[in-house]
């Protein structure tokens, strides 16, 4: 029921609602589109010049860190409610029971709007498989649930603009399809865990009807979401924007052109290598980078770098381990990084 107003009617939840989101919406706009003079006056105040390296390191990390966060609230929040018209068992059951090109490609776009890291993307996977969704398209997903997210795309966007958005969601998807169908042409079900298979198709899934939800208790769930996902990577974010304002101020531009490079033909396999050991998701691994671009690496080379940190992190693989036998592993790694490095050669080619 409606809270009570002074004239004795009551005040709709929704109204209130979205009285408060036009207002939160106005200082997101405000504060976003003025960043960079609060950066600029920050840095004045402390009395530095970005003529220096340690200045132009605190400004770029004074820029970058509230515009990461502000733009990942935003993200989150939409997605959050998006989210309520969308469940696990609904997933499920649209991909269950689909043939492969066909369901790969849904898993793939299903992987855009679950802002999944690589790690927790791991125990959804394990439920499509016990769903009976094939292991081809539940790669598919594992693939494009970290690489593809909105999270991802919405930084690429407003960073780099939306051709480079566009341009890594449809190579990103094609890694994830095309990994997938490899994956499930080669039939490798027998290298699942035991405990996997013998769980595999166990699940009914029953005909989802989604929950007749007021707005209110949607948005209701999309604060709820970035509650959760915003609280649970601000502090990778602060840390990759450090790090990236460490490599914009510090880090010797010819040493980073000659590194990831335009020209070197190893310079992506070399940047797809150094990616694997780390782990991160979009946003804390953006902001290296847009300072790696700064200091004169080629697009392509740093968007395989950046393919390699999110969806072939070694923590995951740590993970995947109590799910896939060794061989599978390291098909899963092999099929992906090759296609992370035919994105790269195309970026470099195109852009």
């Amino acid at each position: 029921m409606g809270e009570v107003r002074a004239d004795g009617g009551l005040k709709s939840p929704a109204a209130g609602w979205a009285a408060g989101l036009v207002v939160s919406a106005a200082l997101w706009a405000y504060t976003y589109l003025h960043l960079e003079e609060a950066a600029d006056f920050l840095v004045g105040l402390f009395g530095l010049s970005r003529a220096t390296s340690f200045g132009e390191a605190l400004r770029f990390f004074l820029y970058e860190a509230p515009k990461v966060l502000l733009l990942l609230v935003a993200v989150v929040f939409l997605m959050g409610v998006v989210h309520t018209f969308i469940s696990a068992e609904r997933t499920r059951a649209l991909l269950s029971g689909r043939r492969e090109g066909v369901g790969n490609l849904m898993a793939a776009a299903l992987g855009v709007v679950t802002p999944f890291c690589s790690c927790s993307a791991v125990p959804l996977f394990i439920g499509f498989l016990q769903a009976g969704v094939p292991l081809g398209v539940t790669f598919s997903f594992l693939v494009s649930a970290p690489m593809v997210n909105e999270v991802a795309l919405a930084l690429l966007f407003g960073m780099f603009g939306w051709r480079v958005a566009l341009l890594y969601m449809a190579m990103g998807l094609m890694v994830a399809v095309v990994s997938g169908v490899a994956i499930g042409k080669l039939k490798m079900e027998r290298y699942l865990e035991e405990w996997v298979q013998q769980i595999q198709n166990s699940a009914s899934v029953d005909d989802y009807e989604a929950e007749s939800l007021s707005w209110p208790r949607r948005f209701s769930g999309g604060a709820r979401h970035v509650r959760e996902i915003v609280g649970r990577v601000w502090l990778y974010i602060v840390i990759g924007v450090g790090l990236g304002a460490g490599i914009h101020g510090y880090v010797p531009q010819n040493f980073m052109a000659s590194l990831m490079g335009r020209d070197e033909w190893w310079a992506v396999p070399v940047a797809v290598l150094i990616g694997v050991p780390m782990y991160s998701n979009a946003a804390g691994i953006l902001p290296v980078v847009e300072a790696l671009l700064g200091k004169g690496a080629a697009l392509g080379t740093t968007m395989a770098f950046m393919m390699s940190v999110i969806a072939l992190s070694a923590p995951e693989m740590i993970i995947l381990r109590k799910v896939l036998k060794p061989r599978l592993i390291a098909v899963f790694a092999g099929v992906v990084a090759t296609g992370i490095m035919i994105v790269g050669y195309l970026f470099n080619l195109l852009l």
